[in-house]
């Protein structure tokens, strides 16, 4: 009988990841304007997302072994409700408040220590969720929810700025993230004990290690974790840079820069139904993937040298292919792991994408002070390019051997 990927718990954990993402988008949209708008400098907004992500380097390293030895969705659950509780106490904050630089900074840092552990569980349940022999498809839409909601909600909340302020937009954002905890408390996977019941600093340190000796072997992973990091770190430092760019820019502005996501989501749909849809042969997997890499940073060095209209089709090209390589990545990697070492790998990867994140996205936001913007995000993204050969391209035969075993 043929597996179907529309179980109920997938059902779930689907329908409650488009509402975190729904009031996200709309949030951090809101957020990021309101900090230029304050602040002025894209150094100031660069490190709101540097400080952002330096819990992320932390709370897993802690976090990982117990998730690993115990069930993963409570820690979700609990995750999306304090979060959604912290987000509607700001909205509430922000209406009667005049904002602050230095308290928005250690209110992110709190509420990013928090979402640390929802992350991480959401990384390691997923695939559990996922029925065999779905992997690709449960990756493919797994990774059309962000696109989806990002073309929606960020032009909503472009509106809604005007309309009812950033405060309402966070307690919203609250709103939606409390559902989304309601919802997945739905989820009826059963996760069994996988490890230690007490805690000791020497088991602790076992666990550790294991992960680590297990990434040593997958060079492979190893590599694609890294380039991932630095493309990611870079792009997290963009969104300064165009926040800037199109404020500043006669002819552009943010409702303008909000159809960004109305065109990569274009790309995406079509890329998501022609991923969902199709089969790519094992053989071929490695050789697509490695090409959608080097084609997406050429696009970010020519991004804002384009006319608008360009733009938007830069965007939608670099959307097509970024979800079909997205999902391939996704489910070679998901497939190769351990469920045992599913957290510790997952944590391993979440501290790399931290701290590129904290590191790139500042260069990023200083160099946008000190250079023309659209030189600068063209520097940044040759630098990229360079490293996906010295990674990817390095070990391409333990990255090939990873793609072609997820189509086995």
């Amino acid at each position: 009988m043929k597996n179907t990927l529309w179980t109920r718990d997938f059902t779930l954990i689907t329908v409650a990841t488009v509402m975190g993402a729904a009031g996200g988008i709309a949030g951090n949209f809101a957020l990021s304007f309101l900090v230029y708008d304050e602040t002025g400098s894209t150094l100031a907004s660069a490190l709101i997302i540097a400080m952002n992500v330096v819990p992320g380097f932390v709370i897993p390293l802690v976090a990982a072994p117990f998730m690993d030895a115990r069930a993963r969705k409570p820690f979700l659950v609990a995750g999306d409700a304090v979060n959604g509780l912290l987000y509607a106490l700001a909205g509430l904050y922000l209406n009667s408040h005049e904002f602050t630089y230095t308290l928005y900074l250690a209110f992110s840092l709190l509420l990013s220590s928090l979402s640390a552990f929802d992350q991480l569980a959401y990384n390691s349940l997923f695939p559990k969720l996922i029925p065999p022999g779905c992997m690709d498809k449960g990756y493919t839409v797994s990774s059309m929810v962000y696109p989806v909601m990002q073309v929606l909600m960020a032009p909503a909340a472009a509106w809604l700025m005007e309309a009812v302020g950033v405060g309402n937009i966070l307690i919203i954002q609250g709103a939606l993230s409390l559902a989304a905890a309601l919802i997945e408390s739905r989820i009826k996977v059963r996760e069994e004990r996988r490890g230690r019941a007490r805690f000791s600093l020497s088991a602790w340190l076992a666990d550790i290690r294991e992960a680590v000796d297990y990434l040593r072997r997958e060079r492979g992973m190893l590599n694609i974790f890294a380039y991932m990091a630095v493309t990611n770190g870079v792009a997290s430092g963009y969104s300064a840079i165009f926040v800037a760019f199109f404020s500043i820019t006669p002819g552009l502005n943010a409702a303008m820069y909000s159809l960004f996501s109305v065109a990569e989501f274009t790309g995406r749909a079509l890329g998501g139904v022609v991923r969902y849809a199709t089969k790519m042969p094992r053989e071929k997997r490695f050789g697509f993937a490695f090409m959608v890499y080097q084609v997406y940073e050429v696009m970010d060095m020519l991004l804002l040298w384009l006319p608008y209209p360009l733009m938007l089709l830069n965007r939608a090209v670099a959307g097509f292919l970024g979800i079909n390589s997205a999902t391939l990545r996704l489910a070679a990697v998901q497939s190769t792991l351990p469920d045992h070492l599913r957290a510790r790998v997952n944590a391993f990867e979440s501290m790399l994408y931290s701290a590129a994140f904290s590191v790139l996205s500042l260069a990023v936001g200083a160099l946008g002070e000190v250079m023309d913007l659209r030189l600068c995000v063209t520097l940044c993204a040759a630098a990229t390019l360079a490293v996906c050969w010295l990674t990817v391209w390095r070990r391409r035969e333990e990255v090939r051997a990873m793609y072609e075993r997820a189509a086995e």
